[in-house]
């Protein structure tokens, strides 16, 4: 099979743009915020810049052009949902470090006012997405926040559908946000303003997930398998997480000069992990609070985790790691890429016998349009340039696409091969906790048209999706100061490829 475009291929292509069917356009997205939460209908504003989000018109498919010149749009032969960086998580586990947060960049992380709600998003998340009703979803990693086994039950969950419990510990909220907690630097919903009563209780009532209706691929994230997505869970870590001894309050000698170290560039990737690892063992002998030990909050192996995330979806655990394919009829193939390090830290790294594998999966993808989808980004990731010398001579790739950076971005990368396009797609749990989807159709002449646009969660039912909306816009760490949302051309866009042909 030639890495060309055979006369075969490109009747079949170029008789499916000659229909040019209306079905690759998106009128049929016809949702609000409160609906399908498609940005297309409507996008959340804050029309009088005071904090407050209400729904304004939505935001338009913008043409974008870099690579290759509009061309009339035919036939619809793929849709795909990428939903990343969830982190779904235990806010009262005593291995959590809230008190970080002082610090400030990067470490802001630690603690957000909507943390009590990350179930409830990735539920509103998973409405959305049905909404949208795609041929496959993809998990695209960080799906909880601290490697604990009580956290990935609770997120899977949400994915499978059905009862969702979400308390942990002895019952009632024991953590920072506490009422009880005289601590004015830490948002707490019953006395803090915005006041939102009684929402602690409501966050940790369990509640009904619909679940989602498309088949769900994983990608393994550096949080799912990595204690604060930076450090392997060791005998200590494993003790305080299910142990009673929480720290809430920032030690008086610690300073930010003591944890510096790369950050990956990422607002949930701090330090390295001997530094971490030195923290933790100085917080057994500070002051701390008592709280309910739960044997469920346990950290997690990575084999644990990679069995959890593979089992009954296709995906498969090739080498220790989650590098696999899945094909979308006869024109498309996803290749996912495990990029965590098994040894710490919470940028990528390419494992030994992924650039041979991933040579070989190309080849294998014959004459089908080819998306690789990994949790960091290729093109930030340590001695990627291999992969991406790999993609770039590929005649049949369209996108990179990823997640850990929890901003919307969308940039050309020009190559040999006529260039693809490289898709981060913000977070779900900083502003402004998107999914996007992806909508793939021929174009007229052998090409491709590559829509996405970005997609809200919406209403679980008890309005807490929509809660933790406006906490994260309204935190003045978090994603909206740190311009995540991207620009206009980030966001809801018609990428253009030209057709393997045209470039050989």
């Amino acid at each position: 099979m030639s890495d060309g475009l055979t006369r075969r291929h490109a009747l079949e292509l170029g008789l499916a743009s000659l229909v040019l069917l209306a079905g690759c356009g998106t009128e049929e997205v016809d949702e609000s915020p409160s609906g399908g939460g498609s940005t297309l209908k409507s996008v959340w504003m804050d029309p009088s810049g005071d904090g407050s989000l209400s729904p304004g018109p939505g935001a338009p498919l913008i043409d974008r052009t870099d690579l290759a010149p509009r061309a009339p749009q035919g036939a619809q032969f793929a849709r795909l949902a990428h939903v990343t960086d969830a982190h779904v998580l235990d806010a009262q586990s005593p291995a959590r470090v809230p008190f970080l947060d002082r610090l400030g960049p990067p470490f802001t992380s630690t603690f957000r006012p909507q943390e009590t709600l990350t179930a409830q998003v990735l539920g509103g998340a998973v409405a959305a997405i049905n909404a949208l009703a795609p041929d496959a979803v993809i998990q695209g990693g960080d799906l909880i926040d601290n490697a604990q086994a009580n956290e990935l039950a609770q997120a899977l969950g949400v994915l499978a559908g059905g009862r969702v419990l979400r308390a942990s510990g002895a019952g009632p909220y024991v953590g920072v946000q506490s009422a009880a907690n005289p601590d004015p630097f830490y948002y707490r919903p019953d006395i803090d303003a915005p006041r939102h009563p009684g929402l602690l209780a409501a966050a940790l009532a369990p509640f009904r997930s619909r679940g989602l209706r498309a088949p769900v691929f994983p990608v393994l994230g550096d949080h799912d398998t990595l204690v604060a997505g930076v450090l392997p869970p060791t005998p200590m870590t494993q003790a305080i997480a299910v142990g009673d001894r929480a720290v809430w309050e920032l030690p008086s000698h610690l300073t930010g000069d003591r944890l510096t170290g790369p950050s990956g560039g990422v607002p949930d990737g701090f330090g390295d992990p001997a530094q971490i690892n030195s923290l933790i063992a100085e917080l057994l002998t500070v002051p701390a609070v008592t709280v309910p030990a739960d044997s469920t909050r346990r950290e997690l192996s990575v084999t644990d985790v990679l069995t959890r995330l593979s089992a009954g979806n296709g995906a498969r655990i090739t080498h220790d790691r989650l590098d696999y394919h899945f094909d979308i009829g006869a024109h498309l193939r996803v290749i996912v890429l495990d990029l965590v390090r098994r040894d710490g830290g919470s940028g990528g790294v390419i494992h030994p016998g992924q650039p041979q594998w991933l040579a070989q999966e190309l080849r294998a993808a014959g004459e089908r349009w080819v998306i690789v989808v990994s949790h960091q980004p290729l093109d930030t990731t340590q001695a990627a340039d291999v992969l991406l010398a790999l993609l770039d001579r590929h005649p049949w790739t369209l996108a990179a696409l990823s997640g850990h950076t929890h901003r919307h971005r969308i940039t050309p990368r020009r190559a040999a091969n006529g260039g693809y396009w490289l898709i981060s797609t913000a977070s779900l749990v900083d502003f402004p906790q998107q999914a996007r989807a992806l909508q793939i159709c021929f174009t007229e002449g052998g090409g491709v048209a590559l829509q996405t646009w970005a997609l809200d969660h919406v209403p679980d039912g008890g309005g807490l999706g929509d809660t933790a909306r406006d906490l994260s816009y309204i935190d003045a760490q978090g994603g909206r100061p740190q311009g995540l949302a991207g620009s206009e051309l980030d966001r809801n866009v018609t990428l253009y490829r030209a057709p393997p042909a045209a470039i050989l």
